[in-house]
């Protein structure tokens, strides 16, 4: 692990931040975004919804309890970068089985410490998600503002193709058959499926509607991932021309896409919504859960709007009957969840997988099997 190199993080509207990094070294540059989770360091790193993006962990100490197999949530890191206060390298944990700063050079994940996220935060928070870099103390700030105007926005941006697998994944089980897109989809979601006994096929995310259908599908899911929605328009159009012969649920960027597919739009947030303490009401029984998030965009209301002030089940019309609003984030008022009574389809925005995260929403991957039930 290199230590005391000096570094600094500059953004495209020219900010500056300096520290010290503790990672990869050499830097690079991307989507700068925050992460408000207290724990589950490694598990946000790993989460391919993380791919183009450098993360900045607002709570203070970051790598206090160590790195495990057990906490990846794919294969490899996604996350390119990532921003903290206070690293640490402890191994020493329960389940640790490295030093997190160690784990973070040998996957080549650009590092730095003893930057001021408070600071950064509210600048972020003001301003908008912005791209940056992290850059040794060495590079001079023309040609770190070069690179970094040299990488494209997340808007427009596909990375979902480019997280999704080459070749279709099995996972045995004797329950409902679940077909996934896979645009990134999470270890910790199909690990809740096969908790409850289904089969599980993960299929690239540019699969074609007849393929997906001759695997024979209980359930159509459409995963989690990263980039902006639109920039995916084939997975889209797959969607769309599945939507009403089998069930369909999806998560995140598959709750945008499956929006998109029936006709409504998507936008990008200021900063977006990413940690583990977003509370969502679910307008169905009227309580409020605590969950896991990760997403830049969201889905439009039903008048053209961003949010939507009431606590109602509002509705849509769209080119698949109509679409009832199931839940809304209590945060910002945004849509998170959606269901289309006559496509026998349901969306919800967060990750009711929690991994990490409270698991407050757990019971909604029971509620997409009984929806399967009824297919």
């Amino acid at each position: 692990m290199t230590e005391n190199s000096p570094g600094y993080i500059l953004l495209e509207d020219g900010s500056r931040f300096d520290g010290t990094l503790c990672g990869a070294t050499e830097g690079g540059v991307g989507e700068v975004v925050f992460n408000t989770s207290m724990t589950g360091y490694q598990e946000a790193v790993t989460d391919p919804s993380y791919a183009g993006q450098i993360i900045t962990f607002t709570y203070t100490m970051i790598g206090n309890y160590g790195v495990s197999a057990g906490a990846m949530e794919s294969d490899r890191p996604h996350a390119r970068g990532v921003i903290m206060r206070d690293a640490r390298n402890n191994s020493d944990a329960a389940s640790a089985e490295g030093g997190w700063l160690d784990w973070l050079e040998a996957n080549g994940v650009w590092a730095i410490t003893g930057v001021n996220t408070r600071a950064l935060v509210r600048h972020i928070r003001d301003q908008g998600a912005m791209r940056g870099g992290i850059f040794p103390a060495g590079v001079p700030v023309d040609e770190a503002k070069a690179r970094i105007e040299a990488e494209p926005s997340m808007v427009g941006s596909d990375f979902a193709s480019k997280v999704s697998p080459e070749q279709p994944v099995e996972h045995d089980g004797n329950g409902p058959h679940v077909v996934a897109l896979d645009t990134g989809i999470k270890a910790s979601i199909v690990n809740q499926f096969l908790e409850r006994g289904c089969r599980v096929t993960l299929l690239p995310c540019l699969t074609g509607a007849d393929e997906v259908m001759a695997r024979q599908p209980d359930l159509v899911f459409l995963a989690n991932g990263p980039g902006d929605p639109a920039a995916v328009s084939a997975v889209t159009d797959t969607v769309r021309a599945l939507i009403g012969k089998k069930p369909m649920v999806g998560i995140c960027l598959g709750h945008q896409l499956l929006s998109r597919a029936v006709g409504l739009e998507t936008f990008k947030l200021p900063f977006g919504h990413r940690g583990s303490n977003h509370p969502v009401k679910d307008l169905e029984t009227g309580v409020i859960e605590i969950t896991s998030q990760n997403h830049g965009f969201a889905v439009v209301g039903p008048d053209g709007a961003g949010t939507i002030e009431k606590d109602e089940p509002v509705r849509w019309q769209t080119d698949h009957g109509e679409a009832v609003l199931s839940h809304i984030n209590l945060y910002d008022r945004t849509v998170e969840g959606l269901r289309l009574p006559e496509a026998k389809a349901m969306t919800v925005q967060h990750h009711p997988e929690a991994g990490p995260g409270p698991r407050d929403a757990r019971h909604l991957f029971d509620r997409f099997l009984d929806l399967a039930k009824e297919g």
